[in-house]
């Protein structure tokens, strides 16, 4: 772990994702990390596949950068690898 300054005004854009998202600082920056990083290993890829691509890797053990950079990551949706996520309800 190491520790990486940002300014004060991406902090303050941190702080209020992670409140509105219920997720911790550190975790709202970690995800905007990975997600900027897929965008520019796979610019032809829009943000509900990158982050279907994120469950994916989740399902598989998490993200590997090595695998990614690879293009061994594929882009078919996260509930071709689930059967149960097509059939759960999903809460209103």
């Amino acid at each position: 772990m190491g520790i990486v300054k940002i300014s004060d005004q991406m902090h303050e854009n941190l702080r209020l994702a992670s409140t509105a998202l219920s997720r911790s600082i550190n975790s709202q920056a970690e995800h905007w990390m990975r997600v900027g990083m897929l965008a520019e290993m796979y610019p032809d890829l829009d943000h509900r596949e990158i982050c279907q691509m994120l469950v994916r890797a989740e399902l598989a053990g998490g993200l590997d950068v090595a695998l990614a950079a690879r293009g061994e990551l594929d882009s078919k949706p996260a509930a071709d690898v689930t059967p149960t996520a097509r059939t759960r309800k999903q809460p209103h």
